[in-house]
């Protein structure tokens, strides 16, 4: 039976409490004394003596409660604490100033294979070193690379509490927290995922574009390396993200690299890691590359046809059998990954001209996927721009703009050679700019490249350089939608708008 025993705190007072406990030979498990508190763990203790003792207790000066209860506050805590540390996946570790442990959670204990409790983290990892730069430095280490058991995992040390002996400060202790590297790399993909998840990131419906949401949806689920072809700016790392999110791999990383924005040697390490003293200047015990950190997961090698000779050859090696060395290193790693590549361009020339591996080409290319140009989504194209429009409003966070209808058939017209990417800057751009909140014409950088292609002569004002361009339009598509209804399907504008227009222009056959 558990008692709590309030009182008014006086000197004395807890020995006359314990007095009258241990005069009728009970046994205490624990006492926890929290003035004006005490409380009792005696499981010999009986109804019937408990009412006799809460009589003699009252008769104590200062006593004013006697009370059963379920559990003492400090066992509570201790289930409590046992709890918490259960329920993290994480092996953990707490430890005192002198670097010995002095509680391990489960999944610790699990990896260890015994009770780590008293020994010195030296001892544990088989390595003083560690031991000697977590005291040295406080228990302030950046993330580190240690090995357990032969599995590589990161250090993470929080230093504890201080204690003042001597005038000099003191640690109490740390927790030690270990991640397996693909944990890191469910943060990073969480830290730089700012799309939204599977196809709904992909805007537009156009033909082509649901052809390739219909396409892409049927390879997604297939874990096989995806190869995507795109003209620059058309949204191909956008269609990697999707493809993961809807595939068996989406609760793991996906972790992008751009093959043309490192050198090779930056670029190696990145994707494959280093080992210690790889290299002047590398972090000390080492550090996990992409492919570890995304085990389980994606990687994303954009710009694949920059990647070097001496890359293509490793890359090549860790597809044929999940293995790989980190730079510097002689230890064979293997992980489960899944190789998503993108490229803007000809692989096959690359092939024949001998700038790109063919045995590579052909496992990059198992499935494939092919990402239109924005001039071939003509209806997506005004969908898109208003979405940016929004969105751009949103981060400069200004009054909502929209844009005006005499910007559609610029809009329409533009070529777009960087595509969406090229796309989202003018209006971006316009937004910045515009002072009104409709944004018209002149406020978009493609107005005088579109006039220019419609009039090769000198224009004589922005209105007319409109008229000519809208004409010019109107003429060419009502050969394919010879109505005002259909035309104004196409320009997503309303009926009355075209047959106005049609009118305006004298173009035949006006509805």
């Amino acid at each position: 039976m558990r008692i709590h025993v309030t009182f008014i705190d006086r000197v004395g007072i807890t020995q006359e409490v314990l007095a009258l406990l241990g005069g009728r030979n009970l046994n205490l498990d624990a006492v926890e004394m929290l003035p004006p508190n005490v409380y009792i763990d005696a499981p010999t203790l009986s109804p019937q003596v408990l009412d006799e003792l809460r009589d003699a207790l009252f008769k104590v000066q200062g006593v004013q409660q006697v009370n059963v209860v379920d559990i003492l506050p400090g066992q509570q805590r201790r289930l409590q604490l046992d709890a918490l540390l259960g329920a993290m996946s994480d092996p953990v570790l707490a430890v005192d100033g002198d670097g010995h442990v002095l509680l391990a959670n489960p999944a610790l204990v699990a990896l260890c294979g015994r009770e780590p409790e008293g020994q010195s983290l030296g001892e544990l990892f088989d390595d003083s070193e560690l031991q000697r730069a977590l005291l040295d430095q406080g228990f302030r280490l950046p993330l580190r690379e240690v090995t357990l058991n032969g599995q590589a995992l990161l250090l993470d040390a929080t230093p504890i509490g201080e204690t003042i002996q001597g005038g000099v400060a003191h640690l109490t202790g740390a927790l030690l927290t270990f991640y397996a590297p693909s944990r890191i790399g469910e943060r990073l993909a969480a830290l730089h995922h700012d799309h939204a998840e599977g196809f709904d990131s992909l805007l537009g419906d156009s033909a082509p574009i649901r052809t390739l949401k219909a396409r892409a949806l049927r390879v997604a689920s297939l874990d096989a390396p995806l190869l995507i072809r795109g003209e620059t700016g058309t949204g191909k790392e956008l269609v990697a993200r999707a493809c993961h999110a809807s595939s068996g791999r989406s609760s793991a990383p996906f972790l992008a690299l751009n093959c043309a924005a490192l050198p090779e040697n930056l670029a190696e390490s990145e994707l494959f890691g280093y080992a210690p003293g790889a290299f002047t200047g590398a972090q000390r015990g080492g550090k996990p590359g992409l492919m570890e950190l995304a085990n389980q997961g994606t990687v994303f090698l954009d710009e694949i046809g920059e990647m070097s000779p001496y890359l293509q050859a490793k890359l090549l090696r860790f597809l044929n059998d999940g293995s790989f060395r980190r730079v510097g290193g002689d230890r064979e790693v293997k992980v489960n990954v899944r190789i998503l590549s993108a490229t803007h361009r000809d692989l096959e020339k690359m092939v024949a001209e001998g700038g790109f591996r063919e045995d590579l080409f052909y496992r990059l290319n198992v499935l494939n996927l092919e990402v239109p140009p924005l001039r071939e989504r003509g209806q997506d194209i005004l969908m898109l721009a208003r979405h940016f429009m929004q969105q751009a409003c949103a981060q400069i966070q200004r009054p909502t703009c929209r844009l005006a209808p005499g910007t559609y058939p610029a809009l329409l017209d533009n070529r777009w050679p960087g595509n969406v990417r090229q796309l989202q800057n003018v209006i971006f751009r316009a937004a910045a700019i515009c002072d009104s909140t409709l944004v018209d014409i002149g406020d978009l950088d493609i107005a005088g490249t579109s006039v220019a292609r419609q009039n090769d002569g000198e224009v004589a004002s922005l209105e007319q350089a409109v008229e000519d361009f809208e004409r010019a339009l109107l003429e060419k598509l009502y050969v394919s939608y010879p109505s005002s209804r259909q035309l104004a399907a196409r320009l997503l504008t309303s009926h009355t708008a075209i047959a106005n227009r049609l009118r305006k222009y004298g173009i035949p056959g006006k509805g």
